[in-house]
């Protein structure tokens, strides 16, 4: 007996942000006979940015790599895409979530991402917008989802992470992400 197993893509586009460009985009990768496994979408100005892990048989994957130009071409998108494999689960970490805000200045999100480097922490996922506050001063919002090693010593952490904020001016903190 075989066993079947699924492929895997990820696609990125990005292109004008118009009402039903998102439908119009996810349906012919339904169409292929793809599933949805995972996205993110955001309208970044005018445009718009989306990402998506997708699932399929060998010959649905195939389908939306040939189909995928003339779906770029009809929606003004551009498109990449990349084979991958599914993640290995994560037993020997934890996921935390870190909300932070600031004033908004050039390079915070590196200065956070270099933070957690040092700790060998991985980041997971990302969410970062800017927004005017009611002083007229441009703020920086973010959500980081991380993935800390289960050696690692929580409290310590925490600490490390209070003090790093606390030099940049950060109003940030740290706790488990919860389903």
């Amino acid at each position: 007996m075989s066993v079947v197993t699924n492929s895997y893509l990820v696609i990125t586009a990005l292109g004008p942000d118009r009402p039903n460009t998102i439908n119009q985009f996810t349906q012919s990768i339904t169409n292929c006979g793809g599933n949805i496994l995972s996205t993110k979408m955001t309208t970044l100005g005018t445009e718009f940015g989306i990402m998506l892990l997708v699932e399929g048989s060998w010959g649905a994957i195939a389908k939306i790599e040939t189909n995928l130009p003339l779906v770029e071409q009809r929606l003004g998108l551009i498109t990449n895409i990349r084979r991958t494999t599914p993640r290995p689960p994560m037993n020997q970490s934890v996921t935390y979530t870190v909300h932070a805000v600031t004033a908004d200045r050039e390079g915070i999100l590196n200065d956070l991402a270099q933070f957690f480097t040092t700790q060998e922490i991985n980041i997971a996922d990302i969410n970062a917008n800017t927004y005017l506050a009611q002083t007229g001063t441009r703020m920086t919002t973010m959500t980081i989802n991380i993935n800390i090693p289960i050696s690692t010593h929580i409290p310590t952490l925490r600490e490390r992470f209070t003090l790093y904020c606390d030099a940049l001016n950060l109003d940030a903190g740290m706790e488990p992400l919860r389903d």
